[in-house]
């Protein structure tokens, strides 16, 4: 498969975050071959926290959080619905969302069509910046929960 080199530029852009994250997930998927192994398994390190004597857990990316409830069984089911959904779209949902986004889309009518504009634009780059942010964090997720599946069934050197 022949790859072609991403400038400065196209590596920021939402196609090549969306295409980074699909990716990922695609190896994680094809590297988990029993997903049944995720079950009650945390994604990250548990590590003993000398100053407030309580477990924290790390991920790859070197932050911490304390204890949450999700497993890698839950994380590989999550990555796997996200990655669905920017592939084949979002189902529509029922007539109460539609009735609430006509009800939203009315007031905006009444908006001045210059503020609008404006708004608009603000809206579409707050939204951009926080849907490439959360896609990199999802990306992340990936990678780690397939190193860690590896490191769990004992190939933590394959395919590197």
């Amino acid at each position: 498969m022949m790859q072609i080199s991403e400038s400065n530029n196209q590596r920021h852009s939402l196609f090549s975050a969306m295409n980074r994250f699909i990716g990922a997930v695609n190896n994680m998927d094809q590297t988990v071959m029993v997903p049944s192994l995720l079950r009650d398994v945390p994604l990250e390190y548990e590590e003993k926290d000398e100053v407030n004597n309580a477990v924290v857990l790390t991920g790859g990316n070197g932050a911490a959080s304390y204890l949450t409830d999700r497993d890698m069984y839950s994380y590989y089911v999550l990555l796997k619905s996200i990655r669905n959904d920017i592939e084949w779209g979002v189902f529509q949902q029922g007539d109460d969302k539609k009735k609430e986004k006509l009800s939203t889309a009315v007031d905006i009518c009444r908006v001045d069509p210059q503020e609008e504009d404006e708004n608009l634009q603000k809206q579409f780059h707050f939204h951009l910046s926080g849907l490439h942010t959360v896609l990199s964090k999802l990306t992340r997720k990936a990678n780690t929960l397939t190193n860690r599946y590896k490191q769990e069934i004992g190939i933590g050197s394959w395919g590197q």
